[in-house]
C-alpha cells in the first residue's frame, strides 16, 4: 500500500512567508527557506508552497525563494499560484519543484493542462480546487493530471469520482496541538483515497510530525517512518552493551564525530530521526544538540560486517565538536602529501581558486584575463572547448580527449563562477533528475 503524505504548506506573498490563504500574517520563523528545513528535520514528507504574490517582480522573488527552499532540503517541493502561461510551470520545475499545481479556479490554468502535462510530464502536474465546478473541470482533464490538491470541503466528492491522487488540504484549528484536532487530521489522513494529508496546523512552531506518523501507523495507516531492517538483538554490542557509532556528514561524507548507544538510544533514533547516544561520562541518555541546538538530523543507518558497529550518515546543524568546531577531527597529528582524487573535492577545490581569483585578481592570471574581458570572451572559449573535446574524441588515443575535457571543465567552471553558480547547484540538480 502506498505511503500517506504528511505536507506542510507554506504561503508566499511580498517576499516572505505568510500564514493563511491570503492573510498576511507573519509565519513562524519569517524565513522560508529556515522554516522549509525545519519542516524536513522534523519528518515533513513534501511542502505544499503557495505563490499568493501580485505582479512579475514579486513573483520572481517567490520563485526565488522556492529555488532556495527545493536547494535547502531533500523533501519534494509542490509549487503553484501566480501561473498565466506555460513558462510560470517551466519556472516553477526549473526553481526545483517536484509538482506543480494549477489554479482550476481560473479557466486560464485550465486551458493549459494539457499543454504542460504533454510537456513536462502527466506526474508532475495537479489541478488545485476549491469547489465542486472546479473538481468537475479537474475530472474532465482527469487525463492529463497527476492528482488533485483540495479543501476538506470537497474531499469526499473527489474520492466519489476516483481521483488516483487526492492531496487534503485542513482548515486551521484553534488549538493546534489538542487531542481533538489531532484526531481530526488523524480521521482525515487514513479515509481512503486520500493520499496526502495538508494541514496548516503543522506550521505551528515544532509541530510533532513524528509524533503525528507514530499515531497514524498505530492505527494501520500507512506513513514513512524510520524502521530498522536488523534488531536491536542481531546487534554485537561491546563489554558494557554499548554500540560505537561513526558520524558522518550525509553530504560531504566528512567524519564528524564517534560516539555510543545503548538499546534505548538506538530505538530513539530510529523513532524520531534525531540522533540519540548514551553518555558514558554522565551514564545517561544524551539528545545530539539538545543543549547546543546543534541537532544531528538521521539520513542514513548503516552497520558494518561484524554487526558491532554502526555509521550513521546525517545533517548536521551547526558544529559536531564541543570545541566550536565542525568535526571532532580537526588536528591532524601526521600527514603525507598526497594528491586528493575524490571527484567533488577536485572540483571545488579548483572551483574555490576561481572563484578567489575573481574576488582577489592575481596580475598575469588567466583566470583574472578571462574575467576582465567579460561573459561573451568566456562563452567563446567555453565553445572552443567544446568544439576540441568533439575533435579529439575522433581519435582512438583517449590521452587527447582527457585534456580536452578538463580544459572544458576548467572553463565552464569561470563561467559558473561568473553567473553565481555553484557545485552544490549542478550536483543537486542532477540528483533531482
Amino acid at each position: 500500500m502506498k505511503k500517506k503524505e504528511i505536507i506542510v504548506p507554506i504561503y508566499l506573498k511580498e517576499g516572505q512567508a505568510v500564514e493563511g490563504w491570503l492573510e498576511q500574517t507573519p509565519c513562524g520563523t519569517g524565513d522560508p527557506v529556515a522554516f522549509a528545513l525545519s519542516c524536513d528535520h522534523a519528518g515533513a514528507d513534501a511542502l505544499l508552497v503557495f505563490d499568493l504574490s501580485e505582479g512579475d517582480e514579486e513573483h520572481d522573488r517567490s520563485i526565488a525563494l522556492i529555488r532556495e527552499m527545493a536547494r535547502a532540503t531533500d523533501i519534494p517541493v509542490y509549487g503553484g499560484g501566480n501561473i498565466r502561461r506555460v513558462e510560470d510551470v517551466k519556472k516553477l520545475l526549473y526553481a526545483g519543484c517536484r509538482r506543480v499545481f494549477l489554479n482550476y479556479e481560473k479557466e486560464g490554468n485550465v486551458a493549459l493542462t494539457e499543454e504542460v502535462s504533454k510537456r513536462f510530464g502527466k506526474e508532475k502536474i495537479l489541478a488545485c480546487v476549491r469547489e465542486s465546478g472546479a473538481l468537475a473541470r479537474a475530472k474532465e482533464n482527469e487525463t492529463f493530471l497527476g492528482g488533485v490538491v483540495l479543501p476538506e470541503a470537497v474531499l469526499s466528492e473527489a474520492v466519489s469520482a476516483g481521483f488516483d491522487e487526492v492531496l487534503c488540504v485542513c482548515k486551521k484549528t484553534e488549538e493546534a496541538r489538542e487531542a481533538d484536532a489531532r484526531e481530526r487530521i488523524c480521521s482525515l489522513a487514513g479515509a481512503d483515497g486520500v493520499t496526502g494529508i495538508c494541514a496548516r496546523d503543522f506550521m505551528e512552531p515544532e509541530y510533532p510530525l513524528m509524533e503525528l506518523k507514530h499515531t497514524l501507523k498505530s492505527r494501520g495507516v500507512p506513513v514513512n517512518l524510520f524502521e530498522s531492517s536488523l534488531s536491536w538483538e542481531e546487534i554485537r554490542t561491546n563489554g558494557d552493551g554499548l554500540l560505537p557509532v561513526v558520524v558522518q556528514d550525509y553530504r560531504t561524507q566528512e567524519v564528524l564525530m564517534v560516539a555510543y548507544m545503548n538499546r534505548e538510544a538506538f530505538e530513539t533514533t530510529v523513532a524520531t530521526g534525531r540522533m540519540t547516544y548514551f553518555s558514558r561520562s554522565r551514564q545517561e541518555l544524551w539528545v545530539k544538540g539538545l543543549t547546543s541546538g546543534h541537532f544531528q538530523y538521521v539520513k542514513e543507518l548503516r552497520i558494518d560486517c561484524d554487526n558491532d558497529t554502526l555509521l550513521a550518515k546525517v545533517a548536521q546543524v551547526g558544529a559536531a565538536c564541543h570545541t566550536g568546531n565542525r568535526s571532532c577531527f580537526y588536528r591532524a597529528i601526521l600527514k603525507k602529501e598526497y594528491d586528493e582524487t575524490n571527484p567533488l573535492k577536485v572540483f571545488e577545490d579548483v572551483f574555490a581558486v576561481i572563484e578567489d581569483r575573481k574576488l582577489h585578481p592575481k596580475e598575469g592570471s588567466y583566470t583574472n584575463y578571462l574575467f576582465d574581458k567579460g561573459i561573451d570572451k568566456i562563452l567563446k572559449k567555453v565553445g572552443e572547448e567544446a568544439t576540441e573535446i568533439v575533435i579529439a574524441a575522433k581519435n582512438p588515443d583517449p590521452e587527447e580527449i582527457k585534456y580536452e575535457i578538463s580544459d572544458f571543465l576548467y572553463h565552464v567552471m569561470v563561467l559558473m563562477a561568473q553567473k553565481g553558480v555553484s557545485w552544490a547547484d549542478i550536483t543537486e540538480e542532477l540528483a533531482r533528475r
